[in-house]
Formats: C-alpha cells, sequence, structure tokens
C-alpha cells in the first residue's frame, strides 16, 4: 500500500492538487510512525487501522468547524476525509453484516444479551477494514433482540 501512495502522491504534485498531496503526506508520515511504534512492516488490518482513524479524525474535525461557523475549513477535512477513504475497501452492506451475526449466532449455540462480546470478536475479526465497530455493534444487538 506504501507503493501505492508514494505513487499517487506524485502523480497529484505533478497535477497540482494540494489538498491530496498533503493529505497523502500525513498519510505517510503516519505510516512510518507506525512501523517506527511497532518495529517492523504495518500489516494490512494495522494500515487500514490508521485509514480509518484519519478519516475520524477529519469527519470529528468537519463537524466542530461547522459548529462554529467555519465551513471553508469543515469542506477542507471533509475533502481530505475523502481522499483517504479511496484506500478502504468498499463497505460491507448491512444484509452481509446481519448474515454474518446470525451465521456466528448458529455455529457458536449463542443468544442472549451476553453474546453480544462472542459475536463482536468474531465479527471485528472478520470485517475488519470492511464495517464500522458502531455499525458492527448495532446490528448485533438488533439480531440478538430478535431472537430472544
Amino acid at each position: 500500500m506504501r507503493e501505492r501512495i508514494e505513487t499517487d502522491l506524485k502523480e497529484a504534485l505533478k497535477a497540482g492538487e494540494k489538498t491530496r498531496v498533503s493529505t497523502l503526506r500525513l498519510l505517510l508520515s503516519s505510516i512510518v510512525n507506525e512501523q517506527i511504534r511497532i518495529g517492523g512492516e504495518l500489516d494490512e488490518s494495522a494500515f487500514l487501522g490508521l485509514v480509518r482513524k484519519g478519516i475520524k479524525q477529519r469527519q470529528e474535525s468537519a463537524q466542530q468547524f461547522r459548529q462554529g461557523g467555519r465551513e471553508e475549513l469543515a469542506a477542507k477535512e471533509e475533502s481530505e476525509a475523502e481522499v483517504l477513504a479511496a484506500y478502504l475497501p468498499p463497505e460491507a452492506s448491512e444484509e452481509e453484516l446481519r448474515a454474518a451475526v446470525r451465521q456466528i449466532l448458529e455455529q457458536q449455540g449463542l443468544s442472549g444479551p451476553g453474546a453480544i462480546g462472542p459475536v463482536m470478536k468474531a465479527m471485528m475479526a472478520r470485517f475488519a477494514g470492511r464495517a464500522d465497530g458502531g455499525a458492527i455493534n448495532r446490528i448485533a444487538r438488533e439480531v440478538l433482540s430478535e431472537s430472544a
């Protein structure tokens, strides 16, 4: 992924896309910092975690800028989040998540509110990078309440 980002950065520099250049530079520095922290190369799930973290930070910043009446800064943050979103795999659909929760419940023989922990663990492992933890939690709770 790092090579792809570096290639995209070169293209953005040639095209004069300032927002894309600054966003990709920040992403590359985040990758390098994380590699130093862990003492090795990043696996795909760690890379996706960095990208998701960057997107979440920018969405939160955009929301705060909007509350402060700074629409131009909010738009900048959102465009940076869009640049980062290009490095994420396609999101899992709600139907796909519901089916997976039901499958896990059936396979492991789980039911009731106490099953949320094991279900979340299995779902996060299965859908790392493809689904938001909050969405998985919400869907898992809905499916568990249906079966109760």
